[in-house]
């Protein structure tokens, strides 16, 4: 009787394992940080493909289907589009997380694929199921496709600040170490990204640091780009820098 007993248990612990392990499957490597005695998930999906959770909200940036299984993620409260180009705006992927009540927010050239969304320009902010969302500047100043042509020109693509609690989090979205980054304040967590010729080398990057002082930095969208190389160009006892797989 008691070795039955024993086996009893083990299958339950077995099955409840494997549970939790299939649950598992699929989602990606993700960070906790912590606002106002709850919980935020910063979920790294790829390049420039994120999801942040917050006690019930669901918020995803930029969402590509070649990037994760999106069948596999949650549901999405708010979807933000920083702009147009395939890897941050990917209408299956949307499809696959949106569901009713769900509120897309992105710039002008994404509307044309997005029915319904609310549209934001740089220097626009809303609150949208009481989170704030700010719409901030995301350019090329020196690298272009030919000169005069940016690969990202000066007012279309955005720059999106989330406050979740007491915490500011920013997505850069395709952008350089603009002017326009020494007026962030109080940025607690920076995705910044670090690719040639489409964005920023690590040094660009470092010096986007020394404009608005981030308290955490994650490096992303950063394709074959030496994530080392930033490092000893940061102070590190003033910005955490996390490396993560954002290729």
């Amino acid at each position: 009787m008691r070795t039955k007993f024993v086996l009893l248990i083990t299958l339950n612990v077995c099955l409840t394992m494997s549970s939790l392990k299939v649950f598992s499957q699929g989602l990606p490597d993700h960070d906790i940080i912590n606002s106002n005695g709850k919980d935020i998930g910063l979920w790294f999906v790829g390049h420039a493909s994120v999801y942040v959770t917050y006690g019930d909200m669901v918020i995803h940036v930029d969402p590509v289907a070649a990037e994760g299984d999106y069948t596999k993620f949650p549901k999405a409260d708010i979807i933000l589009v920083t702009h147009e180009h395939y890897d941050h705006l990917d209408s299956k992927a949307i499809s696959l997380i949106k569901k009713q009540g769900t509120k897309i927010v992105c710039n002008k050239a994404s509307a044309s694929q997005l029915p319904g969304a609310i549209i934001m320009k740089n220097g626009d902010s809303v609150e949208l199921l009481s989170v704030k969302i700010e719409a901030v500047p995301a350019y090329n100043i020196a690298h272009m496709r030919y000169p005069g042509n940016p690969f990202h020109p000066k007012g279309e693509g955005n720059g999106y600040i989330i406050t979740l609690g007491n915490k500011r989090i920013y997505f850069a979205g395709d952008t350089e170490n603009i002017p326009e980054m020494s007026d962030l304040k109080n940025i607690d967590v920076a995705f910044l990204p670090m690719n040639l010729p489409y964005t920023m080398d690590p040094e660009m990057v470092a010096d986007c640091v020394t404009k608005f002082h981030p308290k955490i930095l994650y490096p992303y969208h950063f394709g074959s780009t030496d994530t080392s190389l930033l490092l000893p160009l940061v102070d590190t006892t003033k910005t955490e820098v996390r490396i993560r797989k954002m290729k």
